[in-house]
């Protein structure tokens, strides 16, 4: 299968969840993480890029290979992962705690197909990339960037997958998003959540 990267920023994020409180919520991210990583990891070979000490070292408990985050956001870190690799990679969000290995596989196919891939959140920014080639990657992210990374492959030739899998469209933003989710959350998710309610 693709390869794949995920980005995390460290001190700091999700500042929306002020909601679970400041102690919970750099937990919180950790745990959101490594729900993702787990299931990344028993995917594909994946790599965490990140400039957080405690993230990394959940990557190396997890299996996940560690790239240094350059700084400059999450385009700047995506490209410092993708150096060097190439084929098929997937882009996946830290903040994607539903995620499990069948839904990774099923967005991988396109891209090993020759397409690029997205899933759009529902403000329209980017949870996730299927690239065919690491070449394919622009550092495009932002508000509106799912639009933008539909222009981009249409510029490139590329045929666009609009993804629409439940656990990878799911990112978690604020209060509200993680009672949307509720118990589809993994296994860290859940017993941080059990915690702070």
């Amino acid at each position: 299968m693709a390869r794949i990267v995920v980005p995390f920023r460290g001190a700091g994020a999700k500042r929306r969840l002020a909601a679970v409180g400041d102690e919970a919520r750099p937990a919180l991210a950790l745990a959101m993480l490594g729900d993702v990583l787990a299931a990344c990891t028993a995917a594909a070979e994946t790599t965490l890029v990140t400039d957080d000490p405690a993230a990394a070292a959940l990557a190396d408990e997890l299996g996940a290979r560690v790239a240094e985050d350059p700084g400059g956001g999450q385009g700047a870190a995506v490209a410092a992962a993708l150096a060097g690799l190439e084929g098929a990679t997937l882009v996946v969000n830290a903040d994607l705690p539903c995620v499990a290995v069948d839904d990774l596989r099923a967005f991988a196919a396109p891209a090993e197909g020759g397409a690029l891939a997205l899933v759009e959140a529902a403000d329209g920014t980017t949870n996730a990339l299927a690239l065919p080639a690491t070449a394919a990657f622009a550092p495009l992210y932002g508000p509106g960037s799912a639009g933008r990374y539909r222009e981009h492959a249409r510029t490139r030739g590329l045929a666009v997958v609009a993804s629409s899998i439940p656990n990878l469209v799911d990112d978690v933003d604020d209060a509200a998003d993680l009672r949307r989710i509720g118990l589809r959350a993994g296994p860290r998710t859940r017993a941080i959540l059990a915690t702070v309610r």
